[in-house]
């Protein structure tokens, strides 16, 4: 690696680092955070097999880009010093000479019921981490891109502990200078609160190309690598207030990250259906 895990110190930690979790099942609540429960002290924990799979469909196919073009993705928005190129129908991301950290924000704001899949594939297993940013808003129900909001430059802390309000998931997480903990986790923000933990989404030297679903019906979220399901559950507005709806989804990655994407798509949920969303 060229330089700068020392960053992690600064921002992988708080996903990788974070010290022990308390577990509670999922219908548990938790009492108002005091003072001294900072972001890194999880509220509320739970695995995905505490819940059951929700009856989910898709409904309207409401946003798609192949992401093999730059005219496919021509109204996203990249913050941070990241760099897309576009190769045998792929996305590659990037920061050139891992110069920093980078959010690459989707153009369209969601509605607070969604299905949302992508592929992806690991180009340099050496290091990296991702994470999807969903639900995201200012913290008046703005969108992202509003001027009114401060300035974000990729750095972690701009997306997770200031004004934004989001939920995201980090579903790889590799860094060969730390121990290795093989956990996906839920946050909610803006203050960092860990909400729910799943086993790895991709493993740290995987190659393969991987199918991401993220779903979220109203106040139920869950998600899958593949055919495996990594995260599942329900926000009872008991941790860090009420539950989020509409808003921007995101894709962010550390600067020592190469990933490839490929077919991100969105649809409503159909909630007349009576059959289950499968990656």
């Amino acid at each position: 690696m060229k330089k700068k895990l020392k960053t992690i110190a600064q921002t992988t930690s708080a996903l990788l680092l974070s010290m022990p979790l308390l577990l509670v099942t999922a219908c548990s609540t938790s009492s108002t955070p005091t003072a001294d429960q900072t972001s890194s002290s999880p509220a509320v924990s739970t695995t995905a097999m505490d819940m059951p799979v929700p009856d989910i469909s898709k409904g309207e196919l409401l946003y798609e880009s192949r992401m093999d073009s730059s005219e496919s993705v021509k109204d996203w928005v990249m913050e941070g010093p990241g760099e897309i190129a576009f190769e045998d129908g792929w996305m590659r991301m990037w920061s050139p000479n891992e110069e920093w950290q980078h959010v690459f924000w989707a153009p369209e704001h969601f509605p607070e019921s969604f299905v949302a899949q992508w592929e992806m594939q690991n180009l340099n297993i050496e290091a990296g981490l991702t994470i999807v940013f969903f639900a995201a808003t200012g913290p008046n129900g703005e969108d992202v891109m509003d001027a009114s909001l401060p300035e974000r430059d990729g750095t972690f802390k701009f997306y997770n502990n200031d004004v934004l309000n989001n939920y995201h998931i980090s579903y790889y997480a590799h860094n060969p200078e730390a121990p290795r903990l093989d956990v996906t986790r839920l946050r909610k923000n803006t203050g960092k609160y860990l909400v729910a933990e799943g086993p790895t989404g991709i493993k740290h030297d995987s190659t393969d190309i991987h199918k991401i679903t993220l779903v979220k019906n109203r106040d139920h979220i869950f998600f899958y690598v593949d055919d495996r399901e990594i995260i599942n559950w329900v926000d009872d507005g008991s941790v860090n207030g009420k539950v989020y709806g509409a808003g921007r989804i995101a894709l962010r990655q550390m600067e020592w990250s190469v990933f490839r994407y490929r077919n991100f798509k969105v649809w409503s949920v159909d909630e007349n259906n009576e059959s289950v969303t499968k990656p």
